[in-house]
């Protein structure tokens, strides 16, 4: 996806636009279309699984908005994309 399409797709919606998975959530990443990120951490172990973020030498600056238990154990951890200020 374009990211000029995204900003359209953010302007006209009702609300927050969601990606899911990581190879797709990593091609946005890699265009600078995230503005926050909603991690669910689950309590379970399962093997090796696959990186959360891909491998980058960009820092990318968050700022834990939210934290949320469930009554299964998940925690939801919401996180701001802090951007920094032009002219900075």
């Amino acid at each position: 996806m374009v990211p000029g399409e995204v900003e359209e797709l953010k302007l006209r919606a009702r609300g927050d636009l969601v990606v899911g998975g990581g190879d797709l959530a990593a091609a946005f990443m890699g265009q600078d279309l995230i503005d926050e990120y909603r991690i669910c951490v689950h309590p379970i172990q399962i093997g090796e699984g696959k990186r959360l973020f891909p491998p980058s030498k960009e820092k990318v600056l968050l700022r834990l908005a939210e934290t949320r238990t469930f009554g299964n154990g998940v925690v939801l951890l919401r996180y701001e994309r802090l951007r920094p200020r032009k002219g900075n």
